[in-house]
This record gives structure tokens, C-alpha cells and sequence, in this order.
């Protein structure tokens, strides 16, 4: 279980810390902070489609047969270590290439702000809490903690949809 594990683990990190870091970053000014998070997101999907393939070859390493909960298990260490791969992509790029990507993440926010007509107070007081948020941002635990939350949840319900569509009882 542990190579198949490691293996799609650090084959889904790949794509996602791949994505993030050639195509969503570099051009999230460009595209508009919807875009970017579809296109993130989408990046995240593709990735974990590895534990659906990862989940079926340990199932087919034991001879076909497998419990919703050995699957999980499989799918749920595949997603932990993809999560970590894209928690440390992010943290060299944020912290070597993008540090001011926060500045230019919170430009993007207060001109949807005003964009969607928002009050001068209410676009103000979205500019405290960017504030606040980048100083939260610069810890490095903080933001690999905020970063792995990130994607995870999408590893969770792909892990439960493999689970759920990989089980097979041995037949009597």
C-alpha cells in the first residue's frame, strides 16, 4: 500500500503544484480572481483523479476486492500527501518569487469591491481585514495551514466518491 500511496500521492501534488505554480499565479492579474480560482480548482479535480487510480490499483494489488474503508484510507493518504506537495510548492513560491502576491490579491478584492458598488466604508473595511489577513499571511505555519485547507476538502470528496464507486465485497 505504501508505494501505491506515495507514488499517485506525489503524482497529484505534482499536477496541482504544477498548475498553481505555470499557470494560475503568473497569471491570476490577468484573468480575474474568478478565473483563476475555476482554473485552480479544475487543476486540483485533474490532480485527484489519482486517488480514484491509486484506490483501484491497491484494490487490484489484493486481488480485486476491497472495503469502503481500506479505500478511503488509501484515498485519504493520497490526498494528504498531494495537499503537502502543494503546501511546499506554494510556500518556496510565495516566499521566494510571489511575496507580494497578498498586495496584489487584496488590489483584485477591493476592485470587485468596487466593481459590485460597494459602499467607500465597506470597500475601506474589506482593506482593514486584507490588511490584517497579509500580516496573518507572512507566518509561514499560518499560511501552509490556510494552504492545505485549501485543496483538501476537494481530496475528501474525491476520496469518498472512489471509495464509494471502488468497494467490492469478495464474492462467497
Amino acid at each position: 500500500m505504501k508505494k501505491i500511496v506515495v507514488t499517485f500521492g506525489l503524482i497529484a501534488g505534482a499536477i496541482m503544484s504544477a498548475m498553481m505554480m505555470l499557470i494560475v499565479v503568473p497569471n491570476v492579474e490577468r484573468i480575474g480572481l474568478s478565473k483563476a480560482e475555476v482554473i485552480g480548482y479544475t487543476s486540483m479535480v485533474a490532480g485527484f483523479l489519482m486517488v480514484f487510480f491509486g484506490t483501484r490499483a491497491y484494490r487490484e494489488s489484493l486481488g480485486g476486492t476491497i472495503t469502503f474503508g481500506k479505500a478511503f484510507t488509501v484515498g485519504i493518504l493520497i490526498t494528504v500527501i498531494a495537499c503537502m506537495c502543494y503546501v511546499v510548492a506554494w510556500e518556496i513560491l510565495y516566499f521566494n518569487f510571489e511575496h507580494d502576491f497578498m498586495d496584489k490579491y487584496a488590489k483584485m478584492v477591493v476592485e470587485q469591491a468596487k466593481a459590485s458598488g460597494a459602499s467607500p466604508a465597506a470597500i475601506e473595511e474589506q482593506l482593514q481585514q486584507m490588511n490584517k489577513f497579509k500580516e496573518l499571511y507572512e507566518n509561514p505555519f499560518f499560511n501552509a495551514a490556510l494552504t492545505f485547507v485549501e485543496p483538501f476538502p476537494v481530496g475528501l470528496v474525491m476520496t469518498l466518491i472512489s471509495s464509494a464507486i471502488l468497494r467490492r465485497k469478495k464474492n462467497l
